[in-house]
């Protein structure tokens, strides 16, 4: 069987001698692995960079084989920012998220859609607070979105500035008051708009970690990539 498709590649590593074993975002066919022939030579390797925007055809006899790939790169987004460290770290950290956190061969089509808004995005002076909403988009793609349009105990959308961590809603400053202490802040931004003040991404990230941890990574043994952790770090630098 065999399919073609958009894909974004999240990472490459060596397989055997010649080999590369590849993790794609596809647009339709989810997050799907496979194997680039001769992927390591110096004909080939240049172009499997991680964040480049593929057509790909994934082939294989079977569907629950690995499969075998190849690809005609249309966009290397990395490759734009090699003198700018921060970008190169925000396309290191959403391909790692994405890598982590999606499940494997399960469509998520607005996942991928958002992923590729980010990165056409990221010459923009605010790309940090669109990573921030990424996060936020992708625990509701798997279920797990939170609620910050109304505060839980009051009803009111107002002075919205926490979220509860056990519901996941947002709470006001008058109904979290007695609990500020186990409540988690809420970057106001994160309701609807963009910030340019890394502080404010760096707690909106705090949050979003915080959920993606519980809710997606722990149940399966993972943890948060060190290319997000290395993310946050230079934010709050």
């Amino acid at each position: 069987m065999q399919w073609i498709d958009e894909a974004v590649l999240l990472s490459a590593r060596p397989h055997g001698e010649t080999g590369l074993l590849v993790a794609l975002l596809t647009r339709e066919h989810g997050r799907h692995a496979g194997l680039v022939s001769f992927g390591q030579s110096k004909k080939h390797r240049p172009a499997w960079q991680t964040g480049t925007l593929f057509e790909i055809k994934w082939q294989a006899r079977l569907a629950e084989h690995l499969g075998t790939v190849t690809g005609e790169g249309r966009t290397a987004y990395a490759a734009r920012w090699l003198d700018d460290a921060a970008r190169l770290g925000g396309v290191a950290a959403v391909c790692a998220v994405a890598e982590a956190c999606i499940p494997e061969r399960e469509p998520h089509p607005a996942a991928f859609a958002g992923l590729i808004a980010f990165l056409d995005e990221l010459g923009e002076d605010h790309w940090p607070s669109l990573y921030a909403h990424w996060e936020l988009g992708i625990l509701g793609e798997l279920g797990f979105g939170l609620d910050l349009s109304v505060c839980a105990a009051t009803g009111t959308s107002e002075d919205l500035v926490y979220v509860s961590p056990k519901s996941g809603r947002a709470v006001s400053a008058r109904a979290g008051a007695d609990y500020r202490d186990k409540m988690l802040p809420l970057p106001s931004f994160l309701r609807g708009g963009i910030t340019r003040e890394r502080a404010e991404v760096a707690a909106a990230l705090e949050l979003t970690g915080f959920f993606l941890e519980r809710h997606v990574l722990a149940p399966h043994g993972k943890a948060l990539p060190a290319a997000r952790s290395r993310l946050v770090d230079r934010l709050r630098a």
